[in-house]
């Protein structure tokens, strides 16, 4: 079917995504290289669209194409003068030589390459080209009639990426080598450019000796006038549309360009045997420069129409329609709406009024996300409803696109179930094994995945909006590990990153910074967007965070179906879930019944199963002065530990004082250890030479900046047993150390020789120390010893305690009951704050 066709949809997002197809599908096998990618246009803001970083689409989008054409199209530096050059210098290469040395006599000028410029330009070359000269430098160029200072910056990269790519190529090369082979083989009587040139050069070059011998001035131009056709050669037939531009012509094109690289080839090798390769290569350019013209047009907005009028397939937003309304367009014949049920009705009409447009296709899901609408009035109106959504509603007859290509059945599973009864099939391209990709180690980065973050906090920024750091943390951490495997395993990954608030989206780029590439050409390229915005779009790995993180279970308009639908739809090979699993499961909500799916799948993680995730998260905590969070019985740190550790008031009191990110970090990273089993040796005490109860059960542990983490093991009743637990009373420097030592002497003189021998009792398993555990009867005479040695203060401590609390002491022993502690809920009591 050949129509002219104009394909829309409402974002940049959802036209790439389907202009970035449709290449793919050009350019796998093109039979004459890209010939015929000039019927296709992609225009739009390319500061929006991000087309730098898509270097796939360079080919289609509509001003890197201006620009290119207006290149080629150039009188002093374009196509016809090239060919008139190369045509010149392969028929007469002598005469052209002669010129060059009368214009050297009237130029006082001793470098070489720019006596070469100054004659082209006298002959009319602007300076618009690439020349490889003998020492290989390349010049930037650009054309005199493109007097747009901004259009003129855009061409030079356009160039100069182009040219990178032309070199890369050299398909043509490689199409006939053994054709090429036999056509340069000239017969041994005949002499050739370079031999007369080399039979001529003693007779000029003593008299001119600031210029080039007669051979170095011919392999000299050749290089440059080679490479300005070269380029306009392969821009000519990639931008030009077949209605102007015939295959013949192209083949011809392609021939010439090979027949070209052999000749240069053989020039700098001093093979003295061209005729045969420079004959064809006459003939060729002859019939080039007599059969094909290029467009008398040198404007931008002329060079723009002359694109638009002649392409095939025309690729823009919605909105961006608009601009083909124009007086003298040549008419479109169908319309292609992509993301139909996401643009809003008044939208649709932009391209639907369109002159000659006869037929016209609605491609959308009602099931995702409609048309934004802001206004409270106009969403009461139904102002976001879409043409797509009136015809489904009005019983316009519709087909079911019930094959997805996209997403590995793992993934496609729930949403299938979920939003579409289970009539959506997987394609047979998703069920094949090379379709089961792994980029990370563990069962959690399998294909499907929810993660539970249980220590984040959502708290709103100055825009009202939502963000969860602890969550940024783990996204970023994540991220970094599919990076390394990414180039450990030299394994092409596209991520993205996706979240229902701009300021969780804004909070994931800062914390990734400039890191990684967003270029999807890349071998790893990263995308964070929010769900609205990647509707349409598409990644190898998904990362979601839902940010929600609260007692109530409130979830906002994460509750919404058709954002859910969106965000559990854009991944390939891998969609990995992270929020708290507590908040979202008290919502009735699709989060519920998701988290609920993943459970019984046996897709459910929690965080601290990866201890790169429980550092990320530490590291967060820390750095966002959390540490209530991290000093907490049930926090990541603490949860599965061997030792239960209880902090004191002091202890918290000290932590909030150190101002330090890093000491911060190096205390809790010893008191994890501490709660491993893990213990310094003996010989690195700092209280060996003390005398005092305390002395023989304090604990001294140096940390940076002076500081020392003081501890004991202290006996807690817990059930029907007693167990070790490690007590943490403060981090203090070495010179404050003796006062609070003194003063826990004074508590710890009520402790009877069974409770201080059951403190300094040790387990060892390994080179790890385990604690200790005691039936509860056992304790009984111990408890009578103890009230006995010092009924007084034990009496005293209880009356103390009884005026502070409501209730009972709970079952600690007796020197913990000297000295207060905050609990939890903020109220005080005596003991130890149990963490």
């Amino acid at each position: 079917m050949k129509c002219r066709t104009l394909t829309c949809a409402p974002t940049n997002i959802a036209v790439l995504g389907v202009t970035t197809r449709l290449m793919s599908l050009v350019t796998d096998a093109p039979e004459y290289d890209t010939y015929g990618l000039g019927d296709i246009v992609l225009f739009g803001n390319g500061e929006r669209m991000k087309i730098d970083d898509r270097e796939e689409l360079f080919d289609v989008f509509l001003d890197y194409r201006i620009s290119i054409l207006a290149s080629c199209f150039a009188p002093l530096s374009g196509w016809k003068i090239s060919i008139e050059w190369m045509i010149n210098l392969l028929e007469d290469p002598e005469k052209q030589y002669r010129l060059y040395l009368e214009k050297g006599k009237e130029k006082d000028d001793d470098d070489d390459e720019d006596k070469i410029e100054e004659q082209e330009e006298e002959e009319g070359i602007s300076g618009n080209g690439m020349l490889n000269s003998s020492r290989g430098k390349e010049e930037e160029i650009y054309d005199q009639d493109f007097k747009d200072a901004n259009k003129k910056e855009i061409w030079k990269k356009v160039i100069v990426q182009n040219l990178k790519e032309n070199k890369n190529k050299k398909k043509q090369k490689d199409k006939e080598p053994s054709q090429e082979k036999n056509q340069l083989k000239c017969n041994k009587k005949d002499k050739d450019d370079v031999t007369r040139v080399k039979e001529n050069k003693g007779k000029v070059g003593n008299k001119h000796d600031g210029l080039l011998t007669c051979e170095e001035f011919v392999k000299n131009r050749f290089n440059f006038i080679r490479n300005r056709l070269t380029f306009c050669i392969i821009n000519l037939y990639t931008h030009l549309p077949t209605s102007f531009i015939s295959l013949v012509v192209v083949k011809k094109m392609i021939r010439v360009v090979g027949l070209l690289e052999s000749v240069g080839t053989l020039l700098h090798k001093r093979f003295t045997k061209l005729s045969s390769a420079k004959t064809e290569c006459l003939q060729i350019l002859r019939y080039l420069h007599e059969r094909f013209s290029v467009p008398n047009i040198f404007e931008y907005d002329k060079i723009r129409s002359f694109c638009l009028q002649n392409a095939c397939l025309i690729f823009c937003t919605a909105s961006s329609s608009v601009k083909l309304h124009t007086e003298g367009m040549t008419p479109l014949e169908l319309l292609v709406i992509d993301e139909a049920a996401q643009l809003k009705e008044c939208e649709t009409m932009i391209p639907l009024q369109l002159a000659g447009l006869r037929h016209a296709i609605l491609i959308g899901d009602e099931r995702q996300l409609p048309a934004m609408v802001q206004s409270k009035i106009c969403e009461k109106a139904e102002f976001g409803r879409s043409l797509f959504e009136r015809l489904v509603l009005l019983g316009h007859s519709k087909h079911l696109l019930n094959v997805q290509y996209r997403m590995h059945p793992s993934i496609s599973l729930f949403p299938n179930k979920e939003f579409y009864d289970k009539r959506i099939l997987d394609g047979p391209n998703v069920k094949e094994r090379i379709y089961d990709r792994r980029f990370l180690r563990g069962k959690m980065y399998g294909s499907y995945s929810f993660i539970n973050v249980t220590d984040g906090k959502e708290d709103f920024d100055l825009g009202h909006s939502q963000k969860n750091m602890v969550e940024v943390a783990v996204v970023s951490e994540i991220v970094a590990n599919l990076f390394k495997e990414s180039v450990a395993t030299k394994q092409k990954v596209s991520v993205g990153c996706i979240s229902p608030y701009k300021a969780q989206v804004f909070a994931i780029q800062e914390k990734l910074g400039k890191r990684y590439s967003a270029d999807p050409n890349s071998d790893f390229s990263v995308s964070v967007r929010s769900i609205d915005g990647f509707q349409g779009g598409e990644e190898d790995v998904i990362i979601i965070s839902t940010v929600r993180c609260n007692e109530s279970g409130s979830i906002g308009f994460l509750s919404n179906r058709q954002r859910a639908n969106v965000a559990l739809t854009r991944a390939r090979y891998c969609l990995w879930i992270l929020g708290n699993g507590a908040t979202l499961i008290k919502n009735n909500s699709v989060w519920k019944k998701l988290i609920k799916d993943a459970e019984t799948r046996g897709c459910l993680f929690n965080a601290n199963e990866d201890n790169n995730l429980v550092q990320a998260i530490k590291s967060a905590l820390i750095e966002l002065d959390q540490l209530d969070t991290l000093l907490n019985i049930n926090s990541q740190l603490f949860r599965d530990a061997r030792w239960k550790v209880c902090f004191s008031n002091d202890f918290l009191k000290s932590m909030a004082r150190i101002k330090s990110i890093e000491v911060r970090k190096e205390v809790l990273s010893l008191l994890t250890k501490l709660s491993s089993g893990w213990r310094q040796p003996q010989n690195d005490r700092i209280l060996n030479d003390m005398n005092g109860t305390s002395f023989q059960l304090l604990e001294l542990y140096k940390v940076k900046k002076l500081l020392n983490l003081i501890w004991t093991v202290d006996i807690q009743k817990e059930n029907s047993k007693y167990i070790q637990v490690l007590r943490v009373w403060d981090i203090l420097p070495l010179c404050d150390i003796p006062k609070l030592a003194q003063h826990l002497n004074n508590l710890f003189r009520s402790l009877t020789v069974n409770t201080m021998n059951r403190c300094v009792c040790k387990s060892v398993e390994g080179n790890l120390v385990v604690p200790m555990t005691w039936p509860a009867d056992s304790d009984a005479v111990s408890e009578t010893s103890l009230a006995d040695a010092d009924s007084v203060q034990f009496l005293e401590s209880q009356v103390a305690s009884l005026s502070l609390r409501d209730e009972p002491e709970s079952s600690t022993t007796s020197y913990g009951n000297h000295m207060k502690f905050k609990t939890e809920s903020g109220a005080k009591t005596d003991g130890m704050n149990k963490r």
